[in-house]
This record gives structure tokens, C-alpha cells and sequence, in this order.
């Protein structure tokens, strides 16, 4: 009513959050709705690359993710011989802070949450998007509590199997790529002071630091249908499956079989090859572009979003516009991540260890590059 351009976003995870701030910050009036509950965010850790801490310096918030996470600035991968390969991390927010960080997901989600309700957004929980009806120029929604919202701008950010991309008509196979991802809470290991990673006959395994005292410990499980099993079970199935290993791995195994906080997911991958945007409304996050977990990208993406997409409704006054310059800007970096990501994957499987670490390190440079 007064002239403020008004957003609804549907998701409040990772690229929701991001882009309810970026856009709040240049005084748009936003509103973001989310179908789980306020609590609902799962996950123990997750890799804030360069590339997320530039995005989130550009919001103001690298040094507050820095300081309730771990920074790092290398990677140090162990193949089957034993052998280590070191992957120094470009520092993109400076020479005095670390080149990447390891955080606990919900502590990432209150960041973010925080900023977002800082700067005037409206949040809603347990609510979603059931239909898109005809707009005069802007997007209505009705929404599943049988109310309606009209906004200058619809975003769909509601991950992998996203509600807004299907009323969009947007298609995007789900892929499964064979493995399936163990993640255990642990005390950080006094030498896990970076990411490490080391490969097994069968599998492969690694410790990443989320903060001073923690770690979580990842596996990733080769060969598997992606079945689900009782909680009571995880804990010594993970332990288990990392009795092969030696060394390190072997010191950290009964800290994962003692775990009470275990989580087991599917490695899956999406990419939207239609255009992410419709008139007023866009894709952003695993809506648009889900990679595999081998880059630990996804969140860098996520929240790359965010942020471009608000920059590209700065410049140009008329919104259509604004997100095909946005997806245009956007594509060909995403697809890459997306499809490497599934290379390695592939590689991983085949027990090709050696010849994965070198493309990991390329995307990581690649992505380096100015979003």
C-alpha cells in the first residue's frame, strides 16, 4: 500500500532465511512461510565453504557463523593406501579469517532466523503454498490454511521436492546415486583441526569440526538401496561399517557407536532444466539445483542465492526481468556443482579415489570465483 515492493517466500531453511534478509535489507517487506515446525530443522553439521562466508559477509553474518562454528582453511584427503592429499581453500573474506567453516545446522538456522526477524520479516510455521491462482501482474497464493497472499514476488525455496516448483510445473527428477550418508555427533578430535577424509575398501568416512568441542563424524555408504532404519539400530550399524578402518578412524569408532545423535539420508541430486523463474515467481535452493554432499556446496549455493537475487531486483526496477537476469547469472555455475558433485559420486563408488580429489579441488576454485 505504500509503495514497498512485498515478497513471499515459501521455505525457511538455508536459501529462504538468506534471501527474506537480503531483501528486507533493501527494504522490501517479506514474508516467509514454512511447512515443518519451528523446531524442525535436522542435520548435525554442515560445511560453510569461501563461497558461503563471502555471501554471508556480504549480510553481516560471517564472523557471527565463524564464532559459533569452526574455522578451517584445508582438507586433507586419505586414500587407500594411506597416502594424504592436502587441498589448501582459497581465504575469500580475508587473510585474518579462516577459508571455510564447519557449523552445526541448527546453530546456522538461528543465525539466520535471527537476522531475518531482526530486520522485520514475518515467519510463519505449518503452513505451505496449495495452489497459485491468476495475479494482475503480481503472484497469489493460497496457502493451506485456506487464506490468500498476493505478493510482487513468489520464491520458491522449499527444497528437493519443493510444492511451489510443481504448481510451477517446473520438472525435476529426483535422482538416487547409489549411497547413502551417515552423520554422527562427536567430540572434535584434538588433530581434527580441518576436514578429513579417508577411503575404505567399501566405503569412505571423514571428520569435520562444527565448533570448538564437536565434530561430526560422516560415512558414506556405497551400494545401497535407499531403505530407512530404526533409530535404535544406528548407532551400531555406523560402527560397524567403520570397523575396516584403521588409524584415526579406528580412535574416533567408539565415540559413533556410543553416539545418541545419528542421522542416515540418501545421497539424491535435482537440477531444474526449465527456467527457474515464471512472470513474478522463482526457484532458488535445492528447489532449483540439489548437488550431492561430496562438494559440501550445498549450502554455498543455497545462500549464493540469496543474496544475488536480491541484487538483481536492486537493478532493475521491473521484476520479470529481475529473475531471468538472476537465473541467467546462476545456471551454469549450479549445473556444474550439481553434475561434478554426481561424478564424484560415481567415483567414489568405483573406488577411484584418486582420481575424485583432484575435481573436488577445481570446483572448490572454481566456486571461488566472483558469483
Amino acid at each position: 500500500m505504500d509503495g514497498t515492493c512485498s515478497a513471499l517466500i515459501t521455505g525457511a531453511g538455508i536459501a529462504g532465511l538468506t534471501a527474506a534478509s537480503a531483501l528486507a535489507r533493501r527494504g522490501w517487506r517479506v514474508e516467509v512461510i514454512e511447512a515443518g515446525g519451528e523446531a524442525a530443522t535436522t542435520g548435525w553439521g554442515l560445511s560453510l565453504t569461501g563461497p558461503s562466508l563471502r555471501a554471508l559477509d556480504a549480510l553481516g553474518l560471517a564472523d557471527r557463523c565463524l564464532a559459533r562454528g569452526y574455522g578451517m582453511s584445508v582438507i586433507t584427503n586419505v586414500d587407500l593406501e594411506g597416502a594424504e592429499t592436502t587441498i589448501g581453500l582459497p581465504r575469500l573474506i580475508g587473510r585474518d579469517r579462516p577459508a571455510m567453516a564447519g557449523i552445526a545446522r541448527p546453530e546456522l538456522h538461528r543465525i539466520l532466523r535471527a537476522e531475518a526477524l531482526r530486520l522485520g520479516v514475518r515467519i510463519h510455521y505449518g503452513l505451505s503454498v496449495s495452489r497459485l491462482l491468476p495475479g494482475n501482474g503480481g503472484a497469489q497464493a493460497e496457502l493451506t490454511d485456506s487464506t490468500t497472499r498476493t505478493a510482487d514476488l513468489l520464491v520458491g525455496a522449499d527444497g528437493i521436492r519443493s510444492t511451489v516448483r510443481d504448481l510451477l510445473g517446473r520438472s525435476a527428477p529426483i535422482r538416487y546415486h547409489g549411497q547413502m550418508v551417515w552423520r554422527a555427533l562427536v567430540p572434535r578430535p584434538g588433530w581434527a583441526t580441518g576436514i578429513h577424509t579417508f577411503a575404505g575398501s567399501r566405503h569412505q568416512t571423514g571428520v569435520v569440526p562444527i565448533s570448538a568441542s564437536r565434530a561430526y563424524v560422516f560415512l558414506t555408504e556405497n551400494g545401497v538401496r535407499p531403505d530407512v532404519l530404526p533409530d535404535a539400530v544406528l548407532a551400531p550399524r555406523m560402527a560397524e561399517l567403520l570397523a575396516p578402518f584403521t588409524g584415526r578412524v579406528a580412535e574416533i569408532r567408539p565415540h559413533v557407536a556410543r553416539s545418541g545423535s545419528i542421522v542416515r539420508r540418501p545421497v539424491q541430486t535435482a537440477f531444474v532444466d526449465a527456467p527457474w523463474s515464471d512472470g513474478p515467481s522463482v526457484l532458488i535452493g535445492d528447489a532449483a539445483h540439489a548437488p550431492s554432499p561430496q562438494l559440501a556446496s550445498g549450502a554455498a549455493l543455497a545462500i549464493e542465492d540469496g543474496v544475488i537475487l536480491a541484487e538483481e531486483l536492486d537493478r532493475r526496477q521491473d521484476i520479470r526481468k529481475a529473475l531471468e537476469a538472476f537465473v541467467d547469472r546462476r545456471r551454469e555455475r549450479c549445473e556444474l556443482l550439481v553434475e561434478t558433485s554426481v561424478t564424484i559420486a560415481a567415483l567414489e563408488q568405483a573406488q577411484r579415489h584418486r582420481d575424485a580429489y583432484p575435481l573436488i579441488e577445481a570446483c572448490h576454485r572454481r566456486m571461488a570465483r566472483p558469483a
